[in-house]
């Protein structure tokens, strides 16, 4: 018996789906953002002399980059309360995400710092900058501009991995498609829909990035 496409239960679930994928955009955005600055701090740390400092940032990375995503947000979400702390699906959720996503980000802006050639250092403290300055205004402008395209696609990872929050409670897209899909038994269509809205939301997301990169490179 040959399968028949149901589009009605595409239709019917398309407007909760599209709540979901708000919500997913809505997370990944306050991730992300937060995870650019921490990122950025640990990335600053591991430029302090001196091997302990370093070599805890190196720790952190390490971890969180060769650790499972769920495992984290797992234990966030069920062992913290356990020790005490007890924080809410999104909170959870999020805070997961920013603790990895920095992790990943800070190899990448310390990438960017060390591209930047040392003779800016001296040129900009020869000026009168303190080293603060420098460091301020000089280096992490710079860092930025070459750290870029590896931090967007950060991002877009960042989107993708945002469904393993749906795990614990978030009504994020992914949730939303299996609470249809448990719902009405229609699978293959509600996952199908799912699948291209990611789709549709890294492909805008990277057209996006793809114009702040060149606008950019123009304002150098």
């Amino acid at each position: 018996m040959a399968y028949t496409f149901d589009w009605g239960a595409v239709w019917q679930g398309l407007p909760y789906l599209l709540r979901g994928a708000g919500l997913t955009i809505f997370i990944s955005a306050v991730a992300m953002l937060f995870a650019l600055a921490l990122g950025m701090i640990l990335a600053a740390l591991t430029q302090v002399p001196g091997r302990l400092v370093p070599g805890l940032v190196r720790a952190y990375v390490e971890v969180f980059r060769n650790t499972p995503l769920l495992i984290q947000i797992f234990i966030v979400y069920f062992g913290l309360p356990q020790l005490g702390l007890r924080l809410s699906p999104f909170g959870s959720g999020t805070s997961a995400l920013v603790l990895y996503a920095s992790a990943y980000n800070a190899e990448v802006f310390r990438a960017g710092l060390e591209a930047v050639p040392w003779g800016q250092h001296e040129a900009a403290l020869s000026t009168g900058l303190s080293p603060f300055q420098t460091f301020r205004y000089v280096i992490i402008p710079q860092a930025l501009r070459i750290s870029f395209p590896a931090l967007g696609n950060n991002l877009v990872s960042l989107v993708k991995n945002s469904s393993l929050v749906s795990i614990i409670g978030m009504v994020d897209l992914m949730f939303v498609a299996n609470d249809i899909s448990f719902n009405n038994f229609r699978t293959f269509e509600i996952y199908g829909a799912t699948a291209v809205l990611y789709v549709i939301l890294v492909l805008m997301l990277t057209r996006l990035l793809s114009v702040t990169e060149r606008r950019m490179l123009r304002s150098q």
